[in-house]
């Protein structure tokens, strides 16, 4: 018997074992006990309204912490939609396609949607190759509309799509709450319906709100939905031949959602003679717990594929159905996900290596937290054929409590598959076991032993991402290392790839899928072909399983851990693995990272203005590191902002010149790789050339720097406006030395109104300065006649020579060291300056 504190233990709130005792609570049965048939005991006191909402408040606290305790995994890349990678299949007036069949014998793909199938080429969706439609009948609409349905829900949804043969499907819809399945035929172009549409129960759901799933297998329909208009009617159900189905018991199937079915073919090679096995995967409230709400609980069932039920009990029902409990729990909170979501099958030669990943949401809490668990099927088959039962007891008070079974097991194994001990003791089928073993099963469907994940714990934990779908494909890499890489999708439209490397499981990449946000319903893969294919209620769409032109470096390529590319150094290019067997340059970590030159971007800055540098991480698993001339750029008060777009400078100052390096700085396997993604070179705005230090920083930059209050320049503009303002003042002052070289010959006179008022400015400066003698006062009056003369702005060329004009532009001793070429044509240049200014003062 498992009471609530032993619950709480095995995965759900193990702190609440303590606050239950300091709580003082009457009877513990009275909040979570084994299920019973009647109501509660009179002789147990009820507990009062004060201590449950204090309880609960508790729990709700546990919870929120336990939350935020959780691991969270950030996907390195983000990727937004884009029509270069994605193919999209929408058709005007459809909707909901939700159903996908992959067929990859004749490179199909059908789109089950609203009265509608689609047939489209799998390797470009968009290239349709035959529909057919399939419409409800207005008597049958109304028919559903009355039944209180609405319009929307009273139409015929494809739901089943099945392979028979290569021109025959079996495909089933709800038509309007009335499920019928019928046989489609499709000859190269065309496809048809054969028009003997049968009434479907137990086959297909009535609706779309019900989950289902089934499977085909050797012509035998294998599903699990609900066979009744109000949806209460469980069933796990064979079709199309030897019909069985469940036993309607509370004990069998209790309110459950079914995720998942599929097939493992466990008498290939088998040397027991086993039967292969149709697993079912759902969640469902407890049978074997009694809580103020519904408990849920996820499940794995089994039944043997050529069941052919019991000949004096469970007759047409199947004699094989066993259920076990699905444990997904983190191990550093203990709380366990208990609501399964999604389950991919990822079988192999060996059924015995058979894993299955599955979703995993939290009944209670917040709802965007998802944990993907690992499975293996030996495991599972070692609990159905070896694990013990759960026995319901019944005790005073018509009550039911679900302990360990205590009887005497009888043989054959209730629940056990025809093999070849049974067949050596005279059982050939399921309809010539005895009653006693028939009579345990019935009674005893539920596993006491659960199914625990590889390594007792999640493969993944994701908080914030609502997991929908899973697809898994396990391939080789370079490395001769064997990677499953997890494919999900999510409830807001996006696709979510992770990868298990060693150990450290991460999300490489996360991309958008529609342009306008909306759940994933579907998701399949095609390992052979390299594709993905999504369908949602707008449309289905197509991207390869990965693209690895997104690396633009070495290093990217390299930390992506990406098992399907590989950095071919030959092309200077990531390109996929299957492309370039040859291609040495992997995912390994002691891989040398190309040093590509990073262009120098530069910036005239102006004293109490603000630049913003832009510099983007190399991924979001990155962060970045500021260098200022070589050092690391430590934050000081208000003075700089740093954030993931870049670095903002405030009030800028002449000591802020200088050199800013962008390093993006990213962990992987206890190691860090540095990556520069930009680099600036702030200028005083007065001008001159600055010498900082220069590195080799590792690729290009993607981000491009804007200036708040200032023009960028480069060093070439700078260099040609330095020549150019040199060689104006240069003609300027040698035109005024021939100016003034002419007044002095007399050939060139001034008008006489002029001259006259020179005289006279002359004389009066002669009267202020008596001392000086003729030859000074000619002088200082032709000095001041040319300063007259010329304009205020260039009064400092007959003062200053050019190399003081030139000193005082870098008076911040700035002196470009790139490119070498310009600091060398500069030179020359203003040697040949200095030259012509000593002609002229000649």
């Amino acid at each position: 018997m498992h009471s609530f504190r032993s619950l709480m233990k095995r995965g759900l709130l193990p702190s609440l074992s303590r606050m239950w005792d300091s709580l003082k609570f009457q009877p513990l049965s009275l909040v979570a006990r084994p299920r019973a048939t009647g109501s509660l005991s009179a002789e147990h006191p009820k507990m009062n309204n004060s201590t449950a909402v204090l309880f609960l408040g508790f729990v709700c606290g546990l919870i929120q912490q336990m939350e935020a305790s959780l691991h969270d995994y950030i996907p390195r890349k983000t990727v937004k939609y884009s029509n270069d990678s994605i193919k999209a299949f929408v058709k005007m007036r459809y909707s909901d396609f939700s159903t996908l069949l992959l067929d990859e014998e004749i490179e199909i793909l059908f789109i089950g949607a609203k009265e509608a199938v689609f047939a489209v080429d799998m390797n470009d969706i968009t290239q349709e190759i035959a529909h057919v439609f399939w419409h409800t009948s207005e008597e049958r609409q109304q028919a559903c509309v009355h039944k209180g349905k609405s319009q929307v829900e009273c139409q015929n949804y494809i739901l089943l799509l099945h392979k028979i043969t290569d021109t025959t499907f079996y495909v089933c819809g709800s038509n309007a709450f009335h499920p019928s399945c019928d046989f489609m035929m499709l000859n190269k172009t065309k496809m048809f319906l054969k028009g003997k549409a049968e009434e479907s129960r137990g086959n297909c759901p009535f609706g779309l709100t019900l989950k289902y799933s089934s499977v085909l297998v050797d012509g035998a329909l294998f599903s699990a939905t609900y066979s009744n208009f109000l949806g209460t009617a469980p069933v796990i159900f064979r079709g199309l031949k030897n019909h069985l189905k469940t036993e309607f018991k509370k004990a069998w199937l209790n309110d459950p959602s079914f995720v998942h079915m599929d097939v493992v073919q466990e008498s290939k090679d088998n040397p027991s003679g086993d039967d292969d096995k149709i697993y079912v995967f759902f969640s469902e409230t407890a049978v074997e717990f009694e809580f103020y709400d519904k408990l849920l609980v996820s499940r794995i069932a089994r039944v043997c594929k050529n069941d052919l039920g019991g000949r004096h009990l469970l007759q047409n029902k199947w004699t094989s159905f066993l259920k076990a409990t699905l444990i997904c729990s983190a191990p550093e909170s203990n709380f366990q996900f208990n609501v399964v979501q999604d389950v991919f099958l990822l079988k192999t030669a060996d059924w015995k290596e058979t894993v299955f990943y599955g979703i995993f949401l939290q009944q209670w809490g917040k709802l965007d937290n998802s944990a993907i668990c690992a499975f293996s099927m030996e495991a599972v088959h070692d609990v159905f054929s070896k694990g013990e039962y759960k026995e319901p007891v019944t005790i005073a008070h018509s009550q039911i409590k679900w302990i360990r079974n205590r009887q005497e097991v009888p043989v054959p194994r209730p629940g056990a598959c025809i093999d070849n001990f049974a067949r050596g003791i005279g059982y050939h089928t399921s309809l010539d076991l005895p009653d006693k073993t028939i009579q345990f099963v019935r009674d005893h469907p539920l596993m006491d032993d659960t199914v625990k994940p590889i390594g007792n714990r999640p493969v993944l934990l994701k908080r914030g991402s609502n997991y929908t779908r899973i697809v898994v494909d396990r391939i080789i890499g370079l490395d001769k290392k064997t990677y499953d890489v997890l494919f999900l999708a999510t409830d807001n439209g996006y696709l979510h790839k992770a990868l298990n490397c060693d150990g450290d499981v991460f999300i490489v990449e996360e991309v958008q899928l529609f342009q306008s946000l909306e759940p994933v319903q579907s998701l399949r893969i095609s390992s052979k072909k390299g594709l993905l294919y999504i369908g949602s209620a707008s449309q289905v769409v197509q991207l390869p399983v990965s693209v690895c032109s997104r690396y633009k470096r070495c290093l990217d390529c390299v930390l992506a851990r990406d098992p399907y590319c590989a950095w071919a150094q030959h092309f200077n290019e990531c390109v996929p693995v299957a492309h370039h067997k040859d291609t040495p340059e992997k995912s390994s970590f002691s891989l040398f990272i190309s040093k590509l030159g990073s262009q120098v971007r530069n910036y005239l800055i102006e004293d109490g203005t603000s630049i913003h540098l832009k510099c983007a991480p190399l991924s979001n698993l990155a962060n970045t590191l500021w260098m200022f001339n070589g050092e690391s750029l430590k934050a000081k008060e208000s003075k700089y902002l740093f954030s993931d777009r870049g670095l903002v400078i405030f009030n800028v100052m002449a000591a802020d010149a200088g050199r800013y390096d962008c390093q993006s700085v990213e962990r992987a396997n206890g190691k860090e790789f540095l990556a520069t993604m930009a680099s600036y070179i702030l200028l005083p705005q007065s001008g001159g050339l600055a010498r900082f230090p220069q590195r080799n920083p590792l690729g290009r930059p993607r981000a491009e720097a804007f200036r708040l209050e200032a023009k960028p320049s480069s060093w070439e503009a700078s260099s040609e406006k330095l020549l150019f303002e040199i060689f104006l003042s240069l003609f300027v002052c040698l035109f005024l030395v021939l100016l003034a070289w002419n007044f002095g010959r007399g050939h060139i006179h001034l008008p006489r109104s002029i001259r006259e008022r020179l005289f006279h400015i002359i004389r009066m400066s002669h009267r202020s300065r008596p001392g000086l003698d003729t030859r000074e006062q000619w002088s200082h009056s032709q000095q001041n006649s040319l300063a007259i003369t010329s304009t205020s702005s260039l009064l400092p060329l007959f003062t200053t020579s050019i190399e003081d004009i030139y000193r005082n532009m870098c008076s911040n001793n700035n002196v470009n060291r790139e490119p070498s070429g310009q600091s060398t044509v500069l030179s020359r240049a203003t040697s040949q300056v200095a030259d012509r200014d000593s002609e002229a003062k000649r």
